[in-house]
């Protein structure tokens, strides 16, 4: 098991989406950079779980993409809106990520889910229309003041991403601005087991749940004491983006079990039994040993 420190700081795209920027003025920002930790359990038998069917690939839609953000596809303002700060984006998704229009960020529930885009029927589309793959990790917020097809480009009902700058530059060229795509829902391809940043204190934890394969996506977290019945598990709601709130006096003398149901159809279920090690602390990322695979 890996445990992840780094700062956890959430900053926002401008506007910040209405439905989240008041529980960032709240939320506490402290997470820290990279170290490794042994295992906290001495049996395994968590790392023999089955594994679950592949997240099936969609057909081909029509859509739109643009690019933002500083030229080199790194930093903070990538990840804001679904909670991931800027060392999340290095070490997770790198410069291969988009703010989603809102049909396609769904409420913070579509961060985290992987899409494959093409250039189509441009004259700005690199030869032979290559594509990319690319993490959901931000909203593209509606601009109302600028019609739908001029300026508006992440007004609803549009299907558009907003990417980073290199990821765009792998299917046309700078000058074009605005292009037509196709895309389509890819299973994601993690390395490693899901991963845990842990926000609260004694009675109340946020979750921030990253690094999740197949789907991507989360929509129901719970969370028991390890060693615990399987009628032991508190059930979280969803905060915000990719946050998960319990409220639960677990007390950190033993590990934590999380066990995560993806949003997206058909939904799967895993239990991670080494999510959150004993000892575990605030302000600290854990990662598990399992994923959707």
């Amino acid at each position: 098991m890996t445990v992840q420190w780094h700062r956890h700081t959430h900053p926002y795209r401008s506007p910040p989406p209405r439905s989240t920027a008041s529980t960032m003025a709240r939320a506490p920002a402290i997470f820290a950079a990279v170290i490794l930790a042994v295992a906290h359990l001495a049996s395994a038998d968590y790392r023999s779980q089955p594994s679950v069917p592949s997240f099936p690939t969609s057909d081909w839609t029509d859509g739109s993409a643009t690019f933002y953000g500083d030229p080199s596809g790194l930093g903070a303002d990538f990840g804001g809106a679904c909670g991931y700060c800027a060392n999340d984006i290095v070490s997770m998704y790198s410069t291969y990520t988009a703010a989603l229009s809102t049909p396609l960020f769904a409420d913070g529930n579509g961060c985290g889910q992987c899409y494959e885009l093409r250039c189509v029927k441009s004259p700005w589309c690199n030869p032979g229309s290559p594509s990319v793959i690319i993490t959901g990790t931000n909203l593209c917020p509606p601009n109302w003041y600028l019609a739908s097809d001029n300026g508006g480009w992440c007004n609803p009902p549009r299907q558009h991403f907003d990417m980073a700058t290199p990821a765009f530059l792998k299917l046309a060229q700078r000058v074009a601005g605005i292009i037509p795509v196709q895309f389509r829902r890819v299973p994601c391809q993690r390395s490693g087991g899901v991963r845990f940043c842990v926000q609260g204190n004694s009675y109340w934890l946020l979750l921030y749940v990253m690094n999740v394969a197949g789907a991507g996506d989360v929509y129901d977290v719970a969370v028991k004491r390890y060693g615990a019945d399987q009628g032991s598990y508190v059930p979280a709601s969803h905060n915000w983006g990719i946050t998960f709130q319990v409220f639960a006096p677990f007390g950190n003398d033993v590990g934590l079990v999380v066990k995560i149901t993806t949003y997206s159809s058909p939904q799967q279920t895993i239990v991670v039994e080494d999510a959150i090690p004993a000892g575990w602390s605030t302000g600290l990322c854990y990662q598990g040993s399992n994923n959707f695979y």
